[in-house]
């Protein structure tokens, strides 16, 4: 087996690993990079252009993972394209909501490269994407492959309890096995339950590593962090603020308004209008729709029944009062420059009666990173465009993740008991703990962390 990590960088990135296994190559996933423009976010397809590509495997629809599948088709055309059913619903709006991003932010910023892809590619490519339940084997080899006689590896999706539709690999071969944990979260969130990767067994194992670089407290709970979060709310209420939660339009933005949603339903908060984003909305209808679906706390609970939602455009956020007890769940979890998100933190971050509430990570080279970075009442550097601001409003951080925390990570190696693990998905230092850990827990376990572009051959 030949396991080739393509992520441009060390860290957490363009997601793709491309596996050789009986001669046959499948390609799971196709990211692109949070932190580079153009070519440069790209995984290194270069480094496979002579090896076989017979199929494309999705995990989920985070741009990380899916976010240059295009460009995979296009050094790959004859490749397979393969996900779970719930990926299906929302992988072209994904893919087209790139493109706008992408013709944004070539105006905007004079990224020439963009768009990478255009609508037209994304539709033409619509008709081969391939939507599976989890718990199936699929055969994934190339159909010529299969005519002549020849037989296929198989694939399998496992529920990864990540976001609606994430998904674990298992890949099997003739005398070979590998498990792909892709993005996972071993723990019950508000909206989802959590990874159901039961009597899994892999010789190999690629593994996430995200959250390898912190320990879980010993006192959290999702309970805890609640209840913290909508106290927080109570108080900006209690002085005429608003409050402003930066999320990711798929899975972040649906956790947190389930938690409004059975806030206003029990009492707790008053029912009043809830500000988000157009792709943020057009997720959560899906959740909406898929609920049947999808292994789901709460069932019955219809976010868009529930709640008043309201798109806010730019051009609303810049008039929209904000002595009004607002709130406000937009897409840009970083506060990415050029956003809705954006523009509302920047009338709200100098004022001390309004809160900014993160509820999961921001680089700290983004605006978002260099807010949570600042001390209270210090400037700091927003964005080249803005200049400095002053932090004056309450920001606070709440641990809402999606990701295992990394004890339950090691528990997933016992239970999978690979002799070969594989890390990817987070920094040196979290890699480097995961090593440390199973290596003096589980002497016997080879565990290797590639370097971008390096193929590794398995020999178990």
């Amino acid at each position: 087996m030949k396991i080739c990590d393509l992520n441009p960088g060390p860290d957490i990135g363009a997601s793709a690993w491309h596996i050789e296994i009986d001669e046959c190559g499948l390609l799971m996933d196709a990211g692109t990079h949070p932190k580079h423009d153009g070519h440069e976010s790209l995984p290194l397809y270069d480094k496979i252009k002579k090896r076989p590509v017979d199929t494309i495997a999705i995990t989920h629809c985070h741009h990380d993972h899916v976010g240059s599948l295009p460009i995979a088709l296009r050094n790959f055309p004859q490749a397979h394209v393969m996900m779970t059913e719930l990926s299906y619903f929302i992988i072209e709006r994904v893919l087209h909501n790139s493109v706008n991003v992408m013709k944004r932010q070539a105006s905007e910023l004079d990224i020439k490269e963009y768009p990478l892809f255009t609508h037209r590619e994304v539709d033409e490519l619509a008709p081969i994407f391939q939507g599976y339940r989890y718990n199936r084997e699929i055969e994934w080899a190339s159909f010529n492959r299969t005519i002549a006689g020849k037989t296929s590896p198989t694939l399998e999706f496992h529920d990864a309890g990540h976001a609606l539709g994430s998904a674990g690999i298992m890949v099997r071969g003739k005398k070979e096995t590998l498990f792909y944990t892709g993005d996972v979260c071993t723990h019950d969130q508000t909206i989802l339950k959590a990874a159901r990767f039961n009597n899994i067994k892999a010789d190999v194992m690629i593994m996430e590593t995200t959250r390898g670089n912190r320990s879980t407290p010993t006192n959290f709970s999702r309970d805890n962090e609640t209840e913290k979060l909508i106290t927080a709310i109570e108080d900006i209420f209690e002085r005429k603020g608003s409050v402003l939660i930066p999320t990711f339009a798929l899975g972040r933005t649906q956790e947190i308004l389930s938690i409004l949603a059975l806030q206003m339903k029990s009492g707790r908060l008053k029912k009043q209008p809830v500000f988000i984003g157009g792709l943020g909305r057009v997720f959560t209808e899906i959740y909406d729709l898929q609920s049947h679906r999808a292994n789901r706390q709460h069932t019955n609970l219809q976010l868009n029944e529930e709640l008043e939602l309201s798109v806010l455009s730019r051009d609303q956020a810049a008039k929209i009062k904000l002595n009004k007890n607002r709130l406000f769940v937009m897409t840009a979890g970083m506060l990415t420059e050029n956003t809705t998100a954006y523009d509302l933190a920047k009338r709200m971050v100098e004022n001390p009666d309004h809160g900014i509430f993160f509820v999961g990570y921001a680089d700290p080279e983004t605006p978002g990173g260099r807010l949570k970075a600042a001390s209270q009442g210090e400037q700091f550097l927003y964005c080249d465009t803005t200049g400095n601001l002053s932090k004056r409003c309450e920001v606070r951080d709440f641990d809402f993740t999606a990701h295992a925390n990394r004890e339950d990570l090691l528990e997933l190696v016992d239970t999978v008991e690979p002799r070969t693990l594989i890390l990817g998905h987070g920094d040196s230092q979290a890699r480097d703990w995961f090593k440390k850990q199973v290596t003096k827990k589980w002497p016997s376990v080879q565990v290797l962390s590639p370097k971008p572009g390096e193929t590794l051959e398995i020999n178990n």
